[in-house]
């Protein structure tokens, strides 16, 4: 499922490593393809680096630097993830075409396909199955196809490629982070990927994304301007303590915190179901669970609550579970709390191999 905005040919790799580039911390892996499967054999969590124009591409470098010394991994090519502030990914109907055709038209023709002038934009498409009657897939007949587009700007993956370089090392594939997590979803949870219909909420800094598959098929993505950060800052204001303690308590569940989050999780909560009612009207098919990934998805409480929102089942998941283990002891013992953070980066390695 992947869907590269750029990648390199070439024969078969055995090791992958993934950077998930989030606005407030950087998650990366290094995973070792084996005759027995896939083992994971390292991980980063780094804070990221300031993003100031004068500096993007020096910060940049010494931030990749760091995090392919902390990986100690035997290549020098990387997968990037980047976020919604740095990406964009739709569905869209376009003529049938090549898919180098398809990016010249959208690059000269972004308004009328994405409802958005988009000229400084490099974009990539993945050509989606059509749908019967029942809605399942079948192969395509008519003059148009439904395609997923990804898409950033040029100047944003001119820094990432030139960063790279400084560092010694290959962008060798940018992929939006969405397609991450449904990469690695599809790996540690084959069986719900292919047969239902669930909804993947990913609880980030910044924002919390909801991506609703449709047997196997990505059908739905939506952005809420609500993630981590909101929460732990409206605590913080509430119980009048500092963010450091407030994230804690977020964390913990501390019981003088709980009243705060949980009027705090009821706006996200309203959004995320807000886009499961439009998928739900749409498609005339109902979302049976909704598993959530991300920093906060470590706390049971705010699973919980955001279910009583959802009114559908919720639960986090590990990303690494498929992924037989070969880490530093110093690493193996932190893997369990970490795993909802690495969502996004295991699922861009997998996508390598």
């Amino acid at each position: 499922m992947a869907l590269p905005f750029q990648t390199s040919l070439g024969k078969k790799r055995s090791l992958a490593v993934a950077v998930d580039l989030g606005s407030h911390t950087t998650k990366a892996v290094c995973i070792q393809r084996k005759a027995e499967g896939f083992e994971l054999l390292r991980y980063a969590v780094q804070p990221a680096p300031a993003r100031e124009k004068a500096s993007a591409v020096d910060a940049l470098t010494a931030h990749l630097k760091a995090i392919a010394q902390t990986l100690g991994a035997k290549t020098k090519l990387l997968s990037l993830l980047v976020g919604v502030d740095d990406s964009l990914l739709r569905h869209a109907e376009v003529p049938m075409m090549p898919v180098s055709d398809l990016r010249r038209m959208l690059k000269y023709g972004s308004k009328n396909y994405l409802q958005q002038d988009l000229p400084d934009y490099i974009f990539d498409c993945h050509v989606l199955p059509a749908r019967n009657a029942q809605g399942s897939a079948e192969p395509q007949k008519s003059q148009k196809c439904r395609v997923l587009v990804g898409g950033a700007r040029k100047q944003f993956l001119d820094t990432l490629q030139e960063a790279a370089k400084n560092a010694g090392l290959v962008a060798d594939q940018v992929t939006p982070s969405l397609i991450g997590i449904a990469n690695a979803f599809e790996l540690a949870q084959p069986e719900i990927f292919a047969k239902e219909i669930i909804a993947l909420v990913d609880l980030g800094f910044k924002h919390s994304t909801i991506s609703i598959l449709l047997n196997g098929e990505l059908s739905l993505n939506r952005v809420v301007a609500i993630g981590g950060d909101r929460l732990t800052a409206g605590l913080a204001e509430a119980m009048n303590t500092s963010y450091a303690e407030a994230e804690k308590a977020k964390l913990a569940v501390a019981e003088e915190a709980l009243p705060f989050l949980m009027s705090l999780l009821t706006p996200l909560g309203r959004e995320l179901r807000a886009s499961v009612d439009f998928f739900e009207k749409q498609e005339d098919k109902t979302v049976s669970q909704v598993f959530i990934s991300g920093g906060s998805a470590r706390s049971p409480f705010i699973v919980e609550t955001l279910q009583t929102e959802l009114m559908v089942p919720c639960r986090s998941w590990n990303p690494t579970s498929f992924l037989n283990l070969a880490l530093p002891p110093e690493q193996m013992g932190e893997i369990e709390p970490s795993g909802p953070l690495l969502a996004v980066a295991t699922g861009g390695a997998m996508a390598v191999f």
